[in-house]
């Protein structure tokens, strides 16, 4: 009986990493198949030849991305937006959820403005009233309109506020005894206990102002001020037709196509945060957990 319980068990636990090998298998594919084709030969890459591994290695669309200095003027844009957006998203994110999180009897008005909140997460006023409240501030080509224009985002609202009434009340009762107020009970109480969800929603954050690109194309007016995502969403092969060719242009003709540009694109785009996604991973599921729940 002892035996095949063991039996049994090992058959469970191999069947479980074949199906975690394949799940890491369909995760991690697409990402490298991106890098092959962005290292491989124009006409391979065309034709469709490049599966598990790069043909007729070339690094020629590397090239053409890193020698324009709108690539790294993009680059510095995109990580100004990320940290502003991320610091100041958070930290306004924060001081709505609180007193979101107090009981009725102390913030009579709670329920109003999580109504309020609710409807703007899920109505729209449009991009046109959008749009010209951005300009009607004066934030367009700046930096600020990438920062601004998404700044309270209300499903993370919901998760810190969730978090919050989950803490021990006993917490802020003693804190309350010993003569703090509400911004000493804020800094000094709840923050410390929220490190887990607040990294996650940072890491929402952080993800949305870097991955984003279409504020960058409507907001901006001037290509010097595209965010990367934006910059990359307009980079194409730009190379001069005609007779009158130079040797240079005829051989950045022959090793370039915007297959091989995308795919490089793509993975440059994508690396910040493949390497910032593992420092914080280890707070996101008991952040997400913990603000999702009600007790």
């Amino acid at each position: 009986m002892v035996r095949s319980k063991t039996i049994g068990s090992r058959a469970f636990d191999g069947a479980n990493y074949i199906v975690l090998a394949l799940l890491l298998f369909s995760c991690l594919y697409p990402l490298w198949y991106t890098f092959c084709v962005s290292i491989s030969d124009k006409a391979a890459a065309n034709a469709g030849l490049v599966t598990i591994y790069p043909i007729g290695f070339s690094l020629a669309s590397y090239k053409e991305i890193m020698s324009d200095a709108l690539f790294f003027n993009s680059f510095w844009i995109s990580i100004q937006r990320t940290v502003l957006g991320t610091g100041l998203s958070l930290f306004v994110t924060v001081l709505m959820a609180y007193p979101l999180a107090r009981p009725s009897r102390e913030f009579r008005l709670r329920n109003t403005f999580m109504w309020i909140l609710v409807f703007c997460m899920l109505f729209s006023g449009g991009l046109i009233p959008w749009y010209l409240t951005v300009q009607s501030y004066g934030l367009i080509d700046s930096i600020w309109a990438l920062v601004l224009a998404g700044g309270l985002p209300v499903f993370d609202v919901i998760l810190i506020m969730n978090f919050f009434r989950n803490l021990p009340k006993e917490l802020n009762e003693a804190a309350v005894v010993d003569g703090a107020g509400p911004w000493a009970i804020l800094f000094r109480v709840y923050l410390p206990c929220s490190v887990p969800v607040l990294a996650a929603v940072a890491l929402f954050i952080g993800v949305y102002h870097w991955n984003e690109f279409f504020n960058g194309l409507v907001l901006m007016n001037t290509s010097a001020n595209y965010p990367l995502q934006t910059y990359i969403q307009q980079l194409v092969v730009n190379i001069p037709t005609g007779t009158n060719l130079t040797p240079d242009q005829y051989k950045k003709l022959s090793e370039l196509s915007n297959r091989t540009l995308n795919s490089a694109k793509v993975f440059i785009a994508m690396m910040p945060m493949l390497i910032v996604y593992p420092f914080l991973q280890k707070y996101f599921v008991s952040g997400i957990m913990l603000g999702a729940v009600k007790e």
